[in-house]
């Protein structure tokens, strides 16, 4: 129990209509696991249920066997570690200092090393000293990610559960690349558990362990890249003129829509 996130249950339910509605889900270490659905799927609600940053109406979310909401804030912000679609800032702040409030959970004397340390893995090494409020959109992205795995560094790698909420949408395609390899890379020492939404299904095919798909707030299929992305599942639950083909040099499938 101590290497799993549970979702047991799960409801959320905020008005008339269920944004979630019973999802059971585990996230273990050391696998990704890419959420994908349509428009309004619950994808990134589910997101914020599993964090803790919105409690569910019924349900119950467990961390290493006890309820979320019995963990201290410190203590949970140690576990977890959340980069949201959209983070912006009002106030200027040099890049590094961004990063840096990962940290804040930590003793000090760590974040000096810890803050070069994702710095030079996620590539923004080269915008230190930088306005965060000044860079691009697909910078600041990066800039959020080293940010979301200071806050779970412990003695030179990740540990614990690292949530995104579409990382690569302002990513031009060798950035795209390089952060989900890196992501791939470090969910593989063991200690890091990765849960992203995705809309690319291809991405999701060639980088996750497993993929959820969510339709209407309900989980309506999960496993293996090659389980889930079935051209008749894909074509119910998205409503689209679609069609699945083996990925030339990898075997997983890649979905191409009809002109």
């Amino acid at each position: 129990m101590a290497d799993l996130l549970q979702a047991k249950n799960v409801t959320f339910r905020p008005g008339e209509r269920k944004l979630l509605d019973d999802i059971n889900l585990t996230l273990a270490a050391g696998e990704v696991v890419a959420l994908i659905g349509p428009n309004g799927a619950g994808k990134s609600t589910l997101l914020r249920v599993l964090t803790g940053f919105q409690p569910p109406d019924g349900g119950e979310i467990t961390l290493a066997g006890r309820p979320l909401t019995s963990w201290s804030g410190d203590a949970l912000s140690r576990k977890r570690a959340v980069m949201r679609q959209r983070s912006g800032m009002a106030f200027s702040w040099a890049v590094e200092d961004v990063i840096a409030m990962g940290r804040a959970p930590w003793p000090e004397k760590e974040t000096k090393s810890v803050v070069q340390e994702v710095m030079a893995l996620t590539g923004c090494d080269t915008l230190a000293g930088r306005d965060f409020c000044q860079l691009s959109g697909g910078e600041q992205q990066r800039v959020q990610l080293a940010r979301a795995l200071a806050q779970l560094w412990l003695d030179g790698q990740p540990h614990g559960w690292l949530f995104l909420d579409e990382p690569t949408s302002a990513l031009d395609l060798y950035h795209q690349q390089h952060i989900l390899r890196l992501l791939r890379r470090l969910s593989l020492m063991g200690t890091l558990s990765v849960c992203v939404v995705l809309h690319d299904l291809n991405l999701a095919a060639l980088w996750a362990d497993r993929i959820v798909l969510l339709h209407e707030g309900k989980l309506v299929a999960k496993g293996t890249p090659q389980q889930v992305l079935d051209e008749s599942t894909l074509q119910r639950w998205y409503q689209a003129d679609l069609r699945v083909f083996n990925h030339p040099e990898h075997p997983v499938p890649q979905v191409w829509l009809q002109q």
